[in-house]
Order: structure tokens, then sequence, then C-alpha cells
């Protein structure tokens, strides 16, 4: 089964836990967005205009990993 995956168009000064926010409704997904996003690794601010994958993520993934993660 496909994953449904959405395009996220980043806006001057977003950061990965920003931009989780805005996408999943929690900043915990940031590290989803960064492995969905290997090429931005190295930004911490992102300038506008930039196109990041945004997976889809479900609750019985992340269900059993513990609450750092």
């Amino acid at each position: 089964m496909d994953k449904q995956v959405d395009i996220y168009t980043t806006i001057q000064g977003d950061t990965w836990d920003h931009i989780s926010y805005k996408v999943y409704g929690k900043d915990k997904y940031s590290k989803d967005l960064m492995r969905a996003n290997p090429k931005y690794l190295n930004v911490v601010f992102f300038s506008g205009g930039t196109l990041l994958i945004c997976p889809d993520i479900s609750e019985e993934e992340t269900a059993t990993l513990p609450p750092w993660r």
C-alpha cells in the first residue's frame, strides 16, 4: 500500500519543528520530515520557496516509539 505524500513550500524563517507543527499539528515529527528531505539536513532556517516532502505519518507508526522519539 502506498503512503500519501504532500509537498510543503517553506516561507522565510521556517524551521524543521515549526514546519512539523504546521503540517502535522505536532513538532515531534520533525525527524520524519528530515528523513524525507536529506538534501536539506544542513538547513536550520529555511528561505522561502523550498519544496519539502511531507510523508504521511500515522499514529500507529509512532505509537511504539518512546516519547523522546
